[in-house]
């Protein structure tokens, strides 16, 4: 707390001295994705986008570790049932194409989710929405969210990244028939988005290349800057460069041994944090060889610890389960599950009959931040207790392959609860059952169902443990360690990654932002 703080205090300051009407932002980020649309996106590429662009009917304070929610398009929200909430919605809130926000854009928006007709929405509504019946409109400033069930995380589901609102007429006009929201208007709206936030889309080159501008119709705090570009350079040696040169204000995805070069120049820092965010192995459970007893054996061979000194000089985080701080009342630190224990790992093996089979582990070459020094690490960690262990480096994203045996991924927190992190990859409905890499028992689907339907925290809480422990039983998967991502700013600017955003967002919102007069 502190930290922010004296952050607060320093970026006042450089606001103070900073030019009105301060123009131009540039940054230089390692990947961007390919559309541009919330409903669609579930990726950490994606995720640094739509903050700037699209508003929710919920709001967070991103400062925050914990979740504390506040208006945002709703004004003001009350349960009206068990099973229904009830919402108020701001007047005078504007589309970046200068049409009103009301009613009718919320209740399709939600729908569209609630109920996705478009293909890339519907694996979407399933780990978000499963428990969503419908969003109705009341009059054209109250709407109306029903649920199946009563949910303990309702507020936090209307706050995603997915429920953010577009506009109903714009979208549905784009191709075809404009009373009917067609596959081919949602392809459109993804390079040509609209929102209701700070920055308007100037400009999209898919994969490549962004511009934000300045949206004076805002209902919010109007940004300090006319104009954001970020530009895709995957290259670290280009990014750091580009820095140095003044060409870019930011750049992304800074590995710890390009740190303290960056913090030595003069005119340029660094500033970073522990990304709500796991890096994960997972393994494809039902493929015959990997057994349960060699998926356990591969877990306990990995020295964690080792991998946080080696490939995150200490900076990154190994858990001893899988929970954040971001969970508010789900943080859970005392509970363990994770441990490092090469000689049980070896009788396990020992038992399991394993006669020397090559185990194929996956990687992306570049995507994740350490993530080939990783697999080449635990490639050794492996071989120590006997387990023949081969890379293959691919550009494919190669999860749903049916001859998978291992690979690397990012398991990130997309909402401040279990169910938004360990439950997008590892709930009945989770995006490795949907892939076939692990069939768990009926008894794992009744022990999720008491975890995210319980009203009581402690209740949850207590469950979710029960989740747990049945996971580290079945071992389709381990987390190696939480991130620390850092990132290269120019000495003048004063910006900062938010605790309360989920992974790798570019928070250019009025009050996050700063640049004083330029440095040679």
């Amino acid at each position: 707390m502190k930290r922010l703080l004296l952050s607060a205090v320093a970026l006042t300051a450089v606001m103070a001295a900073m030019p009105a009407g301060a123009a131009e932002l540039k940054v230089a980020a390692a990947n961007m994705q390919s559309y541009f649309d919330p409903g669609k996106d579930h990726s950490n590429v994606g995720s640094l986008q739509y903050y700037n662009t699209f508003d929710t009917l919920i709001e967070k304070d991103h400062t925050k570790v914990e979740p504390v929610f506040m208006p945002g398009l709703a004004e003001s929200w009350k349960m009206v049932s068990p099973t229904v909430v009830e919402l108020k919605l701001r007047h005078g809130v504007l589309f970046q194409n200068g049409d009103p926000m009301t009613a009718d854009d919320v209740v399709f928006s939600l729908n569209r989710m609630f109920k996705p007709t478009y293909a890339p929405y519907v694996s979407r509504s399933k780990e978000y929405f499963d428990n969503m019946d419908r969003a109705e409109k009341v009059d054209d400033y109250t709407v109306r969210v029903v649920t199946k069930r009563p949910d303990p995380i309702l507020e936090t589901l209307l706050n995603v990244q997915q429920s953010m609102i577009v506009p109903k007429k714009y979208l549905m006009g784009l191709t075809g028939d404009p009373n009917v929201d067609e596959a081919s208007d949602y392809d459109a709206f993804g390079l040509k988005p609209v929102g209701t936030g700070p920055y308007r889309v100037a400009a999209f080159q898919p994969g490549e290349r962004l511009v934000w501008e300045r949206f004076d119709g805002f209902w919010g705090d109007k940004p300090d800057f006319e104009r954001v570009e970020v530009v895709r350079m995957p290259e670290m040696a280009a990014r750091l460069t580009a820095l140095k040169n003044a060409e870019v204000d930011i750049i992304t995805n800074v590995p710890p041994d390009q740190l303290e070069a960056i913090d030595r120049d003069p005119n340029t820092k660094t500033v970073g944090m522990l990304t709500p965010l796991f890096h994960v192995v997972f393994y494809n459970a039902n493929n015959p060889k990997m057994t349960k007893q060699i998926r356990q054996a591969l877990n306990l061979a990995i020295d964690r610890d080792l991998l946080n000194e080696a490939l995150w000089n200490g900076k990154s985080k190994v858990p001893a389960s899988h929970t954040y701080p971001q969970y508010g009342a789900m943080h859970d630190p005392d509970f363990k599950w994770i441990e490092y224990d090469p000689a049980k790992a070896r009788k396990l093996l020992a038992e399991a009959g394993y006669d020397g089979f090559e185990i194929r582990y996956d990687t992306h070459p570049t995507y994740y931040t350490n993530g080939l020094l990783a697999a080449q690490a635990i490639q050794e960690m492996w071989a120590a207790v006997g387990v023949n262990m081969k890379i293959n480096v691919d550009e494919r994203w190669t999860g749903g392959d049916k001859d998978l045996m291992a690979r690397n991924w990012s398991n990130p927190m997309y909402f401040p609860d279990p169910a938004g992190s360990y439950g997008t990859m590892w709930s009945p409905t989770g995006a490795r059952i949907s892939a076939g890499t692990w069939t768990p028992s009926k008894e794992y689907e009744q022990m999720w169902d008491e975890f995210r339907f319980s009203l009581d925290p402690k209740q949850r809480l207590e469950a979710y443990r029960k989740v747990q422990r049945y996971a580290a039983e079945e071992a389709p998967f381990t987390i190696l360690y939480q991130p620390y991502e850092s990132y290269g700013l120019r000495k003048n600017v004063e910006w900062r990654p938010l605790p309360g955003h989920i992974p790798y967002v570019l928070d250019f919102r009025k009050g996050n932002v700063a640049v004083a007069a330029a440095t040679n």
